[in-house]
């Protein structure tokens, strides 16, 4: 049997190249070529709900069995297409908030699912300073909508409030995406050298030209700017530990001994004794937002400035 791509992305653009392919040799053409696609796909549609149909009946569709479905992505995506996903779109987009809240602040910052509306519009509410994370432009644009769309593709938007709202009560995202103009946008980039990175290793890579440090805690991934906000030196060979009596993950520097707490967004774990007092720059490393999907990492980094030849 063919071995073919079974990325849904790559496969849903290949159809639609070949029934534009297929429109070339006329309208009946292409009638025809959409009917054999659209009669394919309901009857594996239908497939699947028989399948989960004799599962339940056989008392086998429990929550580790639904679990298991949900958490392959091929398999959740198609059982999404048909509107057979074992959770509901609140629950998907919950999970999918767990998984990049790590990246939303510095200082405790946290995002909140409020609902989604009946017209598909995810309302989420942030608390604390995420907002003031150098990396938040990037953070909010790239790992929530990313997040939110792969998990609940049905949905048609994200509309954020504010705690205490001022006059308008929403703020609009594409309010949010404003930076300041030496800022630039972001896009995900693959870095397939962050996937198997071995449990407790700090790694240094250069990805877009960027330094990045990743590293794995258990079956946890974590990036960063390879900058120390303390000595501003590199990150790359530092050691994972936690403090004693405490369940903090931290990142010591290798060059002046600084730690940084890995879950809360790099913040600084020192007490200010051990601190410099001349030091006038951010008190937390840059993290950098991580997708992890099946074999593959990719990282939100700006996209490069093409200079006129």
């Amino acid at each position: 049997m063919d071995g073919g791509p079974t990325e849904p992305a790559a496969v849903g653009a290949r159809i639609a190249s070949l029934l534009e392919s297929c429109a070339v040799a006329g309208p009946v053409a292409a009638q025809r070529a959409e009917e054999l696609v659209r009669l394919v796909v309901d009857l594996y549609g239908a497939g699947l709900e028989r399948l989960l149909d004799v599962l339940a009946d056989a008392g086998r569709l429990d929550d580790v069995a639904a679990r298991a479905l949900a958490d392959d992505e091929l398999v959740a995506s198609l059982l999404l297409v048909h509107g057979l996903h074992p959770y509901d779109v609140e629950t998907r987009i919950r999970q999918a908030l767990d998984d990049v809240r790590p990246y939303l602040g510095s200082h405790g910052g946290d995002v909140a699912l409020l609902g989604v509306t009946p017209e598909g519009l995810v309302r989420l509410q942030f608390s604390g300073t995420c907002g003031s994370c150098p990396s938040s432009g990037a953070t909010l644009e790239l790992a929530i909508e990313g997040a939110v769309s792969a998990a609940a593709p049905e949905t048609t938007g994200i509309e954020l409030v504010s705690p205490e709202p001022p006059s308008g009560g929403f703020v609009p995202l594409t309010a949010l995406r404003i930076r300041p103009s030496d800022e630039r946008a972001a896009t995900w980039v693959d870095a397939p050298e962050a996937a198997g990175l071995p449990d407790g290793v700090v790694r240094g890579l250069g990805v877009r030209g960027a330094a990045v440090v990743v590293l794995r805690a258990g079956a946890d991934l974590f990036a960063f700017r390879d900058r120390c906000a303390a000595c501003e030196g590199g990150l790359a060979g530092g050691s994972l530990g936690r403090a004693l009596g405490s369940r903090e993950l931290l990142l010591r520097c290798p060059g002046c001994g600084a730690h940084f707490d890995v879950r809360r967004a790099g913040a600084r774990a020192d007490g200010p004794e051990s601190r410099d007092p001349a030091h006038v720059g951010p008190d937390h490393l840059e993290p950098v937002p991580l997708l992890v999907r099946e074999d593959s990492v990719a990282l939100a980094l700006p996209v490069p400035v093409e200079v006129p030849a």
